[in-house]
């Protein structure tokens, strides 16, 4: 029996490395797209030394890209590389449109070029929507974009779409919301703060500094998302769904679930600082899955205080270590 082949661009992010580990569960033969210069932590993928394939590529070259599938022959490809910090994409716009966004246009040129039989998963987000008429949102809702990150993957999704309807090959967006999990940075708010509440359990800090507690958010483990990924390239036809929870929670219910987890109370330790308001801050971004559950039966396992307490126990044992 042949095995499966798939492309993974953004292998050594949180996404990627969990989307190895589940395609290798599934007896794939997996490639890992990764620039030859890169500084990134292979801390994530370290465990899968030996079971991955690492090529050397890069978005903003397309004959790598070319090189790589040609050489790979890939069943499956996942783009799941970006410039994804969105703070970062307004000091450095032009970068996060040259990956974000144009490196999709020279990805999804190679493969129509070389290997226009496979099926590819483009990364979208719930930044597209931007500041929504509608909530939730569904895969109908008009985009509007409020920073440059989400300019760039409107860019990204629309081209994707594209090169579907005009070259007949089956491409999909997935509007992943924000997902998350012990291999997310602390710069990001979620980990920032589970990550926090076991410090201060620990003795190894005494407080916490965050923006506005009552910005909401859509929460789900990105081992969910990666299995939505997946999942939607095991279908007949391709289509574009959001993958999300469907529910919003605020940053004051993660910071009191967080602290409750460790058996403290949160308004001890948290301090408001203006400094770390989002001047963009989206509108009550919430994602309507309704048809990624009709279609292709797929809904979240893990609650939102599953998730919290899997990461906040997480960071007490690597901090403990």
């Amino acid at each position: 029996m042949t095995l499966k082949k798939a492309l993974i661009t953004g292998l050594t992010g949180q996404d990627g490395s969990y989307l190895a580990e589940l395609l290798l569960t599934k007896g794939y033969q997996v490639f890992g797209l990764v620039r030859r210069s890169s500084t990134s932590n292979l801390e994530r993928i370290t465990h899968l030394s030996g079971e991955i394939q690492i090529v050397s590529g890069d978005l903003l070259d397309q004959s790598s890209l070319m090189d790589v599938i040609d050489e790979s022959q890939p069943d499956e490809i996942y783009n799941l590389a970006s410039q994804s910090y969105v703070p970062l994409s307004w000091t450095q716009p032009a970068l996060t449109a040259e990956y974000t966004a144009l490196g999709v246009s020279r990805l999804l040129e190679s493969i129509r070029r070389c290997k226009p039989d496979a099926k590819f998963y483009q990364a979208s987000s719930s930044e597209v929507f931007g500041q929504p008429d509608d909530s939730p949102q569904t895969e109908r809702t008009a985009f509007r974009p409020r920073n440059p990150y989400g300019v760039a993957k409107a860019y990204a999704h629309w081209m994707t779409i594209n090169y579907r309807q005009k070259y007949n090959l089956y491409t999909c967006c997935g509007i992943t919301y924000t997902h998350e999990s012990p291999r997310r940075g602390t710069e990001f708010v979620f980990r920032k703060i589970t990550h926090a509440a076991a410090q201060i359990k620990l003795g190894l800090a005494n407080e916490l500094k965050l923006g506005n507690l009552d910005a909401r958010r859509d929460w789900c483990y990105a081992k969910d998302a990666v299995y939505a990924m997946w999942l939607m390239l095991q279908q007949e036809m391709p289509n574009d769904y959001i993958i999300a929870s469907g529910e919003t929670h605020s940053v004051k219910e993660l910071v009191e679930c967080a602290f409750n987890s460790v058996g403290l109370n949160w308004q001890d330790y948290v301090l408001v600082d203006p400094a770390f308001y989002r001047p963009d801050e989206p509108i009550q971004l919430v994602g309507c899955i309704d048809k990624i559950k009709t279609e292709i039966d797929w809904q979240p396992q893990y609650s939102f205080n599953e998730l919290v307490e899997l990461m906040v126990d997480y960071d007490l044992k690597k901090l403990s270590s």
